[in-house]
């Protein structure tokens, strides 16, 4: 096959933020590239390490309040670099802590303010000692367009907020989503996502997927790009259909 367009993906702390198997995302991205016939270029991206010049898709897993206390520092002085690559319409996808520090400031259970980037208008604050942590199988229903419905596991402590200027990228039917009080699920701000949802989440939802290689492609073609007609992975629809009858099963159901 002769792969006519690349994509420019880059990797944030692949070997620090990377709980729940979240770097299954980039084993899912390779593949479905390799599918549709896009070539795809990966930068892995260390503590110190200089950021390319472009990217396309920038991908950061979770990590607990130790590992996000190693990165938050080295995140908040690329902020002006990362926040360029979204107003231009790069696809993002942060899972957890990366999506927390993401947002505006995450306040761990210590008490330590952990500075975010701000590319969502989210605010994350660890509970007393004593709550019970989200976790759990997640069904949802993405207000991303052509997303539908998206399924994954989430277990965290943090309640994430939204502020004024942030949507939901999903409404919860089965789990805790952002703070188990309202039904928001994440954040979503132009092509950046953000997301409580391991599992991986992208080998689970391969429309979620799509969504991302092709604003990927329309960042570095222009917004007239599509996507060829390749079937999906039978095994991510089967993946997917099993997760979400799980969470139906035994999820947490919204009231």
């Amino acid at each position: 096959m002769t792969l006519e367009r690349a994509i420019r993906a880059v990797v944030l702390y692949p070997h620090i933020m990377d709980v729940y198997a979240d770097r299954g995302n980039l084993i899912a991205l390779r593949a479905r590239c390799r599918a549709l016939g896009v070539a795809l270029e990966v930068a892995n991206v260390g503590l110190g390490d200089p950021l390319p010049t472009e990217a396309d898709l920038v991908l950061i897993g979770g990590g607990q309040d130790a590992e996000q206390r190693r990165v938050a520092p080295d995140l908040f002085e690329r902020r002006d670099t990362l926040h360029r690559w979204v107003e231009e319409g790069a696809g993002v996808l942060a899972i957890c802590g990366g999506y927390q520090l993401f947002g505006q400031a995450y306040r761990t259970g210590a008490g330590d303010e952990l500075p975010g980037i701000g590319v969502f208008d989210v605010t994350t604050v660890a509970p007393p000692l004593g709550w019970e942590r989200c976790i759990g199988d997640v069904l949802a229903d993405s207000l991303v367009e052509g997303v539908g419905e998206v399924v994954g596991f989430e277990n965290h402590g943090g309640r994430t907020y939204l502020g004024p200027r942030a949507r939901p990228f999903a409404l919860v039917r089965f789990g805790h989503g952002n703070n188990g009080d309202d039904p928001s699920e994440g954040a979503v701000y132009r092509e950046a996502i953000g997301t409580y949802l391991h599992g991986p989440v992208l080998p689970k939802n391969p429309a979620l997927l799509d969504r991302l290689i092709l604003a990927a492609l329309r960042h570095r073609y222009g917004p007239d790009e599509s996507l060829p007609e390749v079937p999906g992975d039978e095994w991510a629809v089967r993946a997917h259909a099993s997760a979400a009858e799980v969470a139906r099963s035994r999820g947490r159901p919204r009231t």
